[in-house]
């Protein structure tokens, strides 16, 4: 009988070694099938990557003001020279779109890091033909008084800056512009209140700026501080039609607090001295700061505004992000107050294009005035 149980127990023992094995076996099985999705989710994105190098990306955004958004983007990040492999890469895009309320935006902007980061030039330059909204001067206006205006404009600017200190630099800021073809309503309160720039002119100016920048990558920050202040002159012995200045104060701060999940800080300040035309004001909203909100819809001669944006990994090369942002337009500091203030919230996507130089392309969608007001912003590189 004992014997009888002996076999029993063997035979049972056997059954479930068996069983063990062939479950463990199935599970080998499936993880080499998810290895092998993620290889070609992988060797597809690779050459994904490298296409996008090549050939421009169609795309696709909303605001209120523009309507729906076609164009396409280029963007490039890379490294000028083999040799120095100190200096941070460089970055050129390119972006042709019209949208359904008739606006053209043809835009060329680059980034240089040469020897050493020794050197850095930011340029840009772009052509826009666009119907653009605007409330009024001031922050107390409502969306109730906007009025549409038409404009041609032309600008270039490069800001050409020299270390003279680890992370330190000074430059020498340039501007042009024109601005022509402007169309405003008879009854327009720029009429009525003689604004500056009904009859458009042009813009040139220099100056003097600052930069402190300790981020490793400029196009997708994960530590760091940059603070770059900026003073422009338009006088008119250069050619400007209208003699004003213009001030900026850009201050960010990085932190990676866990894996690689980033806190983003930005505070900016701009202010406008002097006989200012309407459409060089400090302006609220856009595709970077207060998004969601018209850009212009409000604006004065000083604006003050800041966001915090948390960024998060999801899987492979897909992130999202969630921002909440603050600002106010006013007359001049001194008139600084802080009621009114208004807010401005969403959220985003982040797909990585560029694995080795670590950068996204962003879909942002923002909201501001309870959700009234919104837009849907396209772009390389982050916001801030």
């Amino acid at each position: 009988m004992i014997q009888k149980c002996n076999h029993f127990v063997l035979l049972l023992l056997l059954v479930i070694t068996v069983s063990i094995k062939s479950v463990a076996q199935k599970q080998e099985d499936t993880v080499v099938v998810k290895k092998s999705k993620l290889e070609k989710f992988n060797d597809f994105n690779a050459k994904a990557e490298a296409l996008f190098k090549v050939i421009p990306v169609p795309i696709y955004g909303y605001t209120t003001e523009a309507g729906s958004i076609f164009g396409l983007a280029k963007s490039n990040v890379f490294n000028l020279s083999k040799k120095d492999t100190i200096s941070k890469p460089s970055k050129i895009d390119g972006l042709v779109s019209s949208s359904t309320e008739g606006r053209v935006n043809v835009v060329a902007s680059s980034q240089f890091f040469i020897k050493e980061n020794k050197y850095q030039f930011l340029t840009y330059l772009f052509y826009q033909k666009q119907p653009q909204y605007i409330f009024g001067i001031g922050n107390d206006v409502t969306i109730d008084g906007i009025e549409q205006i038409n404009f041609d404009r032309i600008k270039f600017y490069s800001n050409n800056l020299m270390q003279i200190k680890k992370n330190l630099y000074v430059g020498i800021p340039i501007e042009f512009a024109n601005y022509w073809n402007i169309e405003i309503p008879s009854d327009s309160f720029l009429y009525e209140q003689n604004i500056s720039g009904i009859e458009g002119g042009y813009d040139v100016g220099t100056g003097l700026s600052g930069l402190y920048d300790t981020r490793l990558n400029p196009y997708n920050p994960q530590q760091g501080v940059y603070c770059l202040s900026s003073l422009v002159f338009h006088p008119h012995f250069l050619g400007s039609t209208y003699q004003f200045t213009n001030f900026i104060l850009d201050m960010r701060k990085y932190y990676n607090p866990w894996l690689k999940h980033i806190i983003a800080l930005q505070a900016y300040t701009s202010n406008a001295f002097g006989d200012t035309p309407f459409y060089d004001l400090s302006m609220m909203g856009g595709s970077d700061r207060m998004r969601g909100y018209y850009q212009g819809g409000y604006r004065d001669k000083a604006l003050i505004d800041s966001q915090i944006e948390y960024r998060a990994p999801i899987w492979n090369i897909f992130g999202v992000v969630g921002f909440f942002g603050t600002g106010r337009v006013f007359s001049g500091y001194r008139d600084l107050s802080f009621e009114k203030w208004r807010f401005s919230y969403g959220g985003g996507l982040r797909v990585m294009v560029d694995s080795k130089h670590k950068t996204n392309l962003r879909v942002d969608f923002g909201f501001g005035e309870g959700g009234s007001l919104k837009g849907t912003y396209i772009s390389f590189g982050e916001a801030f």
